[in-house]
């Protein structure tokens, strides 16, 4: 799906889209086109813009993610929009389809994370040991199929696979999500995990806004659950 397709707000100062799973929210040693480049590209295209296109990286979302990732065009918007996150005065909601489902229809999971770095996960535990830090959601569930739940997870705090790990620890694995006990992976590398919606108020404008991101409705599963939810 091109990058124009997937736009999901657009102003002077901040420009939203829709991430697919596999694409990059910043560079790394593969040397991967990133969304970022995508965006700048379109930004060039669209506006006719000579020279370097300026977009601001305000947060991130894994490799295998999808859904709502938010750029600031301007450098004022930036450092606003980073207090906005850093402060947590944005509401973000993520849709996730676990394999079986969970003990409760809705809960609110409290664990402490330990990041290994050299494997690039974070280990859910109880109760607080060293080094750990406190991992706090929500979910709900919004339908249930024959081997898979579709949930809705809001997060109150910030950390490195936080819903990966959390749902892991409670047996209820994110579909193609191996490193965190999926029983198989998805053929084209995904999880599904998807950021659906960011709410926040402008930091120029001062006006609410809200974004939606629908999940990809070339997979099966999420059109699905899509279909299900109208």
């Amino acid at each position: 799906m091109k990058i124009d397709d997937r736009i999901l707000y657009e102003d002077n100062h901040l420009i939203a889209v829709n991430k697919l799973s596999g694409e990059l929210t910043q560079g790394d040693k593969t040397g991967d086109t990133t969304l970022p480049d995508l965006v700048k590209d379109y930004i060039a295209r669209k506006y006719n813009k000579p020279g370097a296109v300026y977009l601001g990286v305000i947060h991130r979302l894994d490799r295998p993610t999808s859904g709502t990732v938010i750029f600031a065009r301007t450098s004022k918007a930036l450092p606003r929009m980073n207090k906005l996150f850093n402060q947590r005065e944005t509401d973000k909601t993520y849709w996730t389809i676990v394999e079986g489902k969970p003990a409760q229809k809705q809960a609110r999971l409290e664990h402490y994370l330990v990041r290994n770095p050299k494997q690039n996960k974070s280990y859910s535990h109880d109760h607080e040991v060293p080094h750990s830090k406190k991992a706090i959601l929500t979910y709900q569930t919004l339908l249930e199929l024959d081997h898979y739940t579709l949930l809705e997870i809001h997060l109150e705090t910030g950390r490195h696979h936080q819903i990966r790990s959390q749902l892991h620890k409670i047996g209820c694995s994110i579909k193609g999500d191996l490193k965190y006990g999926a029983k198989r992976s998805n053929k084209d590398g995904s999880i599904h995990l998807h950021s659906r919606s960011l709410s926040f108020i402008h930091p120029v404008k001062k006006e609410p806004v809200h974004i939606i991101a629908p999940p990809n409705q070339q997979d099966s599963l999420w059109r699905t659950v899509s279909e299900n939810r109208k």
